[in-house]
C-alpha cells in the first residue's frame, strides 16, 4: 500500500473509531467543498495487479454512493458559477461542486448517467491538446512502460536508474521512484525521459490519449448539456509554475479561447494541471484572474472556507481518490476534519 496510504488509512481508521469527525465538523467543514474527480467507469482489474494510477478512477456506483451521502449531509450540489456566487455574496448554505479533469470519454459513458439521475450539475476541464491528440498523458506511459517491463533501465544527464521490474512489487516500486524522482525536477525532462522510456518498451502515447478522451465533436455535444460546465484546463497539461510566465500565460489563453471557440460560449473556469504547491503557485493564482477566469482550482487539499473569496483563483479541492472508496472515508472527508490536521489548522493554503 505504501507509507503515504498507510498514514491516511490510520487517520482515517481513528476518526471512524472516535466519531472525533462529526463532533467538530461544524468548525472544519466550512463552507463546502469542490470534488475531484477523474476516470469514472467499471473497475478493470490489471494485468498482474499492477494499478499505480488506482487513485484516478472511481466506479459509477460509488459516484452514486457519494452524491447520496453529499446531500444527506447538507450540502447542495451546485454548478461553478453558483458556488464563486456564494462566495462573493456571502450566502452561508454549504454547497459541493463537482469537478471533473480532462475531459475523459467515461465522464460521458458512466458519469453522466449517475450525475443525470441526481440532477447534479458538474464542471468538466478540457486540456485542448488532448481533444486534439497533441498533448501526452506521461504518467500513463510511465505506468504502461512497466507494466510490460522485466527490467528497466534509464540514463539520462544526471538521472540514472537500472531495476527489475518483472514482478508486482517490482513494478510498483519502480513507479514510483521515477514518479517522484521526476516530478520534482523539470518537466521537460520528465517528458523527455518518460517518452524515451515508453518507446523502448512499445507504448503508443498517442493510442493512450486517443482511447480515453473526448475529441471535440464529443465536447461540443456535451456542452448542450444542462448539468454541464465545460472549463479550462490549458493546452497541454503543463505543471505551469514550471514553466516561463509566457508559456504559462499562453496555456491559460489559448485554452480559454480554443474551447470558446469550439463551443461557442464564454470559458469562466479554470483547473491547474497536476495543481500542487510546485505546479501552481501565486504567479498562476495571479494570471487567472488577469485572464478574467472567474475561479480557478488547485489540487492543494482542504475545503473551501469564507475567505476563500479573497482568493478564487486559489481554491482547494477534495479528492474523490479511487483508493478509497468507502462511504465512511468520504463521510470524515467531507467533515473537513482531516484537512484541519494535515493544513495544520491553515483555512488558506494560497501561498
Amino acid at each position: 500500500m505504501g507509507l503515504r496510504n498507510s498514514i491516511i488509512g490510520a487517520s482515517f481508521a481513528a476518526f471512524r473509531a472516535t466519531g472525533l469527525h462529526r463532533l467538530v465538523g461544524a468548525a472544519t467543514r466550512g463552507q463546502g467543498a469542490a470534488l475531484m474527480f477523474h476516470n469514472v467507469r467499471p473497475w478493470r482489474p490489471a494485468t498482474p495487479g499492477f494499478t499505480p494510477n488506482r487513485l484516478l478512477e472511481i466506479t459509477p456506483e460509488f459516484l452514486d454512493e457519494a452524491l447520496v451521502l453529499v446531500r444527506r449531509m447538507g450540502f447542495d450540489i451546485v454548478t461553478m458559477d453558483e458556488a464563486t456566487s456564494r462566495l462573493i455574496e456571502k450566502n452561508a448554505r454549504p454547497f459541493v461542486t463537482l469537478t471533473f479533469d480532462d475531459a475523459y470519454r467515461d465522464t460521458v459513458d458512466f458519469a453522466l448517467p449517475v450525475l443525470a439521475r441526481h440532477q447534479a450539475p458538474f464542471a468538466i476541464y478540457v486540456a485542448t491538446g488532448f481533444a486534439e491528440r497533441s498533448a501526452r498523458m506521461w504518467w500513463l506511459e510511465l505506468e504502461e512502460a512497466l507494466r510490460g517491463a522485466e527490467r528497466i533501465d534509464i540514463a539520462d544527464e544526471d538521472f540514472a536508474l537500472s531495476l527489475p521490474t518483472g514482478a508486482l512489487r517490482e513494478k510498483s516500486t519502480a513507479f514510483e521512484r521515477i514518479y517522484w524522482a521526476l516530478r520534482g525536477g523539470s518537466e521537460e525532462r520528465l517528458l523527455r525521459i518518460i517518452g524515451a522510456l515508453a518507446a523502448r518498451h512499445g507504448v503508443d502515447s498517442a493510442a493512450i490519449v486517443e482511447g480515453l478522451c473526448m475529441d471535440w465533436r464529443q465536447i461540443a455535444a456535451l456542452a448542450e448539456h444542462p448539468l454541464a460546465t465545460i472549463c479550462a484546463h490549458s493546452v497541454s497539461h503543463k505543471m505551469l509554475a514550471k514553466w516561463t510566465s509566457e508559456i504559462a500565460r499562453g496555456e491559460m489563453q489559448s485554452s480559454k479561447e480554443r474551447i470558446e471557440e469550439k463551443i461557442g460560449r464564454p470559458v469562466r473556469h479554470f483547473a491547474y494541471p497536476v495543481g500542487d504547491p510546485t505546479s501552481a503557485g501565486p504567479r498562476e493564482f495571479a494570471l487567472a484572474r488577469e485572464l478574467g477566469f472567474a475561479s480557478a482550482v488547485t489540487t492543494r487539499p482542504g475545503m473551501i472556507f469564507p475567505a476563500h473569496r479573497d482568493h478564487l483563483t486559489a481554491l482547494p479541492r477534495v479528492s474523490v481518490n479511487g483508493n478509497w472508496q468507502d462511504a465512511g472515508y468520504f463521510e470524515v472527508l467531507l467533515s473537513g476534519a482531516p484537512f484541519a490536521l494535515w493544513n495544520r489548522g491553515r483555512r488558506l493554503n494560497v501561498a
